[in-house]
């Protein structure tokens, strides 16, 4: 894929996620339509395994229902640890993780969407948050000093990136010695139509035409040098996976998974 390609996924995203941030369109699911057609944001994230207490312990608005799962339940933060969300959106997660790693810990947030970033940053601001910050830039040329976070969460996003190799280079960058990568994404099971592979309207394809193969994914992350490298499939996500092209049967081509790996201690 060429450059050219790649700044053009890149517009096409940020100006979705511009709407969504702005409320242009309804959101709903990490893919969904337009017409909102999988339910309220804390409908879409009840039905990927957020509590609840969760549900309502984040500011009104953060919660876009933009997910294909939920890392904060398998990222076993700690209380004092630098947390990384690449592609942070309104803060949801954000502000999950900063009540987990508390006061003496932080949460960063970066999204190359300057509209999420304010949003982020108001909602930090309306429910109080002071142990999060909210940067402006894209996942693969990270605003974050050389090891200096204990964990990153993503989700959902990794998917978008037309170069994934670099997101995991970045990652590992960033990361402190056993520094570990917890992340919910999409993966491809089975090769695309190519209907809808060459689809280029993130609206209905953002996170199907993007998403990597296990393989494909487990090789990034060893060139990249992580270690521990575990992706677990979660086939109950075809559940929800299919509300999001509704008629494609695209739950028969990606699914959504757990991706774990640790950065080596050298």
């Amino acid at each position: 894929m060429n450059h050219v390609n790649n700044d053009q996924i890149r517009q096409n995203v940020r100006s979705r996620y511009k709407k969504i941030a702005l409320q242009e369109v309804n959101s709903g699911s990490c893919c969904s339509a337009s017409s909102g057609c999988c339910g309220t944001p804390n409908e879409v994230s009840a039905k990927l395994g957020y509590s609840d207490e969760e549900l309502s312990a984040v500011p009104e608005g953060a919660n876009l229902g933009l997910g294909c799962g939920n890392p904060l339940a398998i990222a076993e933060l700690k209380p004092g640890e630098v947390v990384l969300d690449l592609g942070c959106g309104a803060g949801f997660d954000c502000f999950l993780a900063a009540r987990q790693v508390g006061e003496t810990g932080r949460v960063i947030g970066v999204d190359m969407t300057p509209e999420m970033i304010s949003k982020a940053r108001n909602n930090a601001a309306k429910g109080g948050f002071t142990n999060t910050e909210f940067r402006l830039g894209e996942i693969e040329y990270l605003p974050v000093a050389d090891s200096s976070v204990d964990v990153i969460i993503s989700n959902c996003v990794i998917n978008l990136s037309p170069d994934k190799p670099q997101v995991f280079k970045e990652a590992y960058r960033v990361l402190k010695p056993r520094g570990r990568l917890v992340i919910s994404d999409v993966v491809a099971t089975a090769e695309l139509p190519s209907e809808i592979k060459n689809t280029m309207d993130v609206l209905y394809s953002g996170c199907v035409s993007g998403a990597a193969s296990i393989g494909e994914l487990e090789s990034m992350l060893q060139q990249s040098g992580f270690t521990q490298i575990t992706i677990e499939p979660k086939e109950e996500s075809k559940e929800f996976i299919k509300d999001w092209m509704p008629g494609a049967n695209i739950a028969d081509y990606i699914v959504s998974a757990i991706i774990k790996a640790m950065k080596r201690h050298f």
